[in-house]
């Protein structure tokens, strides 16, 4: 048997950025060499400093709400996007959280969106549902409204105190999904993506790097997966990606409470946001067909 682990871009450029520095510092006879074992130290504390909530449990994932309580505050129309909800866990006790900016698809508004916010947040993070300027805004529109959303997060929101910039994440439906590949093309240092039965003209994502999650719904005669969440999954840059797709789900399977799309969208983000290893258990060994899931492909997970 094979054990298996998860690639990470983000434990790989901490490490090298600490030999950088550590070899540019030794060079000006600043400090002694750092090794490789006292980077890796250093960037395993990095990872547990960033931990929040219970170790976690698949019933605990899998749940509509997990262990943090969530409060929310309603944002009003802002000059770049049409405004929208912040839902945000209230305990300041474990220091700031990662946020994520979620946009809806073509011709719907945040409340389609809406059980993300109340599910995430309940996990530990500041999560914005986003209503666009117009119900029929197009997937590049919409990708520059989540980056000006997370904007308005991390610098102009009353909440914006409780979130580290650093630990940023897009996710949206349909039309949204494919905003959310957009935000990522367009700000690299996102730390996660989670496209949800994407929309876009655009098949070809190799320039995302940033870990994405797509999920995909079998019987979706809308975005058919073939078309669409299969392709974009195929072409992606990062080596950190993985394709779930949906067994007897549709288009708009996502606009609602369920139990698996929560389960790895909480254990992606954690993992890649939130850089919580503990999380590691929900993704690799990769799940087999059968139940809810039609099919899952990863490239994450390595013998």
């Amino acid at each position: 048997m094979h054990h298996r682990t998860i690639h990470r871009r983000w434990r790989l450029k901490a490490a090298v950025t600490g030999v950088l520095a550590g070899a540019a510092l030794l060079c000006a006879g600043s400090v002694p060499a750092l090794s490789g074992t006292a980077v890796a130290a250093d960037t395993a504390a990095e990872e547990e400093e960033f931990r929040r909530g219970p170790d976690p449990t698949l019933a605990a994932i899998q749940a509509q709400e997990g262990p943090f309580d969530y409060a929310t505050t309603t944002v009003s129309d802002r000059p770049t996007f049409d405004g929208g909800t912040i839902y945000y866990p209230t305990d300041t006790s474990q220091g700031t959280f990662g946020a994520i900016a979620i946009s809806p698809g073509y011709t719907s508004t945040q409340s389609a969106v809406a059980w993300y916010g109340r599910t995430l947040a309940s996990h530990g993070f500041v999560v914005f549902t986003i209503d666009t300027e117009s119900r029929y805004d197009q997937p590049n529109s919409r990708a520059e409204q989540l980056l000006d959303a997370l904007d308005y997060l991390t610098d102009t929101s009353t909440v914006r105190s409780r979130i580290d910039p650093d630990h940023l994440a897009v996710a949206g439906h349909s039309m949204g999904g494919g905003a959310a590949l957009r935000a990522a093309q367009l700000r690299p240092e996102i730390q996660a993506v989670v496209p949800l039965t994407p929309y876009h003209t655009t098949k070809t994502w190799s320039s995302v790097t940033s870990p994405t999650l797509i999920f995909g719904s079998e019987n979706d005669t809308v975005t058919r997966v073939g078309q669409h969440a299969e392709p974009f999954y195929t072409s992606l840059g990062t080596q950190e990606r993985a394709y779930l797709e949906l067994n007897n789900g549709t288009h708009t399977t996502p606009v609602s409470f369920n139990s698996t799309i929560a389960q790895y969208t909480v254990a992606w983000l954690k993992l890649y946001v939130d850089n919580d290893t503990r999380y590691e258990q929900f993704l690799c060994p990769a799940p087999s067909a059968g139940g809810t899931i039609q099919e899952y492909r990863s490239t994450n997970c390595a013998a």
